[in-house]
């Protein structure tokens, strides 16, 4: 809970931090100042790029007392705008999902080794980034609270998988050891409701611990607030849901 009285102070930096098969990739950190110990975040940028939604989404974090990293899973197709990098990733078919999980598990140890971060670090990621977060809650043994906001392809065809993406996120569900918080636009089209019932499904199987929201006349990325696709209402709602989330399976401030 913000007070007026209260002190208030933050570092963000972009950083360099060993990502998947020992790369060193950048990243950006975002921290509250004080000693802590603060409980950390990973922040898993979407398919637009490492772009300036989640600079300031990795400084939000910060903002509600978490030590958030946000890592750029493209770091190795070169450097530029962040839209003419996710073109280059785009027409590649995407960063293979063993180097994306790689840099997630890299962030998440990055954030277990500062002195100021407790022993709770949670993934949190949007569209593609949703994807690859839900991919890493399930294949990175050490989070503790998945937030996977509208991450399409979770659920995949025969025909859609890849050398890039060999299996579908959904088949490691088994092995999700954490929480899990899903957002999601009952009007897009990846992940569809459909999609979402399926993925709700396999959680209910394997007894995982999970909150779906759902939001009646959204589509995909509805948090976007400079995008035509933007949802004040359920924008709002979706934040409140997640410092609730972190809130409980994190601690720290929320």
């Amino acid at each position: 809970m913000y007070e007026t009285d209260m002190y208030e102070g933050m570092l963000a930096e972009t950083i360099a931090m060993p990502g998947a098969g020992g790369d060193t990739i950048l990243a950006y950190l975002a921290r509250p100042l004080g000693p802590g110990p603060f409980p950390g975040l990973v922040v898993v940028h979407h398919l637009p790029g490492w772009d300036e939604w989640y600079r300031e989404a990795t400084r939000r974090f910060a903002h509600h007392g978490y030590v958030a990293l946000s890592p750029d899973l493209y770091h190795r197709a070169g450097h530029g705008t962040p839209e003419d990098v996710a073109a280059k990733v785009r027409a590649a078919g995407g960063v293979p999902d063993e180097q994306a999980v790689g840099d997630i598990a890299g962030a998440m140890r990055y954030l277990r080794a500062l002195p100021y971060v407790g022993d709770k670090v949670g993934v949190f990621g949007t569209c593609s980034g949703g994807r690859h977060t839900y991919l890493a809650g399930c294949r990175v043994e050490s989070f503790d609270a998945v937030v996977d906001c509208w991450g399409g392809r979770v659920v995949m065809s025969e025909d859609q998988l890849s050398p890039v993406s060999p299996v579908a996120p959904i088949d490691y569900t088994a092995e999700l050891p954490c929480p899990v918080l899903g957002l999601f636009g009952q009007d897009d089209k990846s992940p569809s409701p459909d999609q979402v019932d399926q993925q709700e499904e396999a959680l209910k199987k394997y007894g995982k611990v999970y909150e779906f929201h759902r939001y009646p006349g959204a589509g995909h990325g509805f948090f976007y607030y400079h995008r035509p696709n933007y949802r004040q209402e359920q924008a709002v709602d979706g934040w409140e849901r997640i410092w609730a989330f972190l809130g409980k399976y994190l601690g720290g401030p929320a």
